[in-house]
């Protein structure tokens, strides 16, 4: 039995988290019919707490697809309200709020270091911008980005990017966890102090080199990126 009964749809750190009928089904003891019937029953109460989300997906990969419904956590308690009050509802009730409770602190906290490490990304192309021994700016820009990622966690944007399923048009920022935030952050700081010290991209990169990466990710990337 999986012991997650709290999920986002992607790693971002604005995804909204939900649980499912059918998570609440396996784990109230309940058959998927009864919840997916008491959800519909219910489809207007449920709605007064925002829009009632799903997908639809072939169970086991096989069949007609089935509409799966997603709970967001307001939903998902009142939901369990038309349960019978059985010791197993009661362990999941329990169960519920933790991880909710859980899941909502980590996407804060990788908010609040996401956006205390906006400043320091500033200031690092500010450092840029303001050198006098750094030339084709953008050039060099594109270059310190390349190696705050690779000595910060390992990895360069753009495996972060396929393994996160980031798109070109959203920050890698925004899909990063809280440890890899904080490395982040801390060699922006590095990068932007030894920029003022009057050093150019090589000088930067050969102190960096020296150190190590702070944070080393781990990412599942695909065989294709690999070669």
């Amino acid at each position: 039995m999986q012991s997650n009964v709290v999920f986002t749809e992607t790693f971002s750190l604005y995804d909204e988290p939900f649980t499912t009928a059918e998570t609440i089904a396996e784990y109230a003891g309940v058959s998927k019919h009864a919840v997916n019937q008491l959800v519909r029953q219910y489809k207007n109460d449920l709605e007064e707490y925002g829009i009632l989300a799903f997908e639809m997906r072939k169970l086991s990969g096989r069949g007609r697809p089935k509409k799966i419904y997603q709970l967001s956590e307001e939903q998902a308690t009142l939901l369990i309200t038309y349960l019978d009050n059985t010791p197993q509802v009661r362990a999941f009730k329990k169960k519920l709020v933790r991880q909710f409770y859980a899941m909502k602190t980590e996407l804060l906290q990788r908010q609040l270091v996401r956006t205390s490490g906006k400043a320091g990304r500033r200031e690092m192309t500010d450092a840029i911008k303001e050198s006098s021994v750094l030339s084709d700016k953008w050039y060099v820009y594109s270059n310190f980005t390349k190696l705050l990622y690779k000595t910060a966690l390992g990895f360069d944007v753009s495996k972060l990017r396929e393994a996160r399923g980031v798109n070109k048009k959203a920050t890698p920022l925004d899909f990063l966890n809280k440890a890899e935030l904080d490395a982040l952050n801390k060699r922006q700081n590095q990068i932007t102090t030894l920029i003022d010290l009057g050093m150019d991209y090589q000088a930067v990169k050969d102190v960096l080199s020296n150190q190590g990466v702070i944070y080393q990710t781990t990412l599942k990337i695909p065989e294709k990126a690999r070669n």
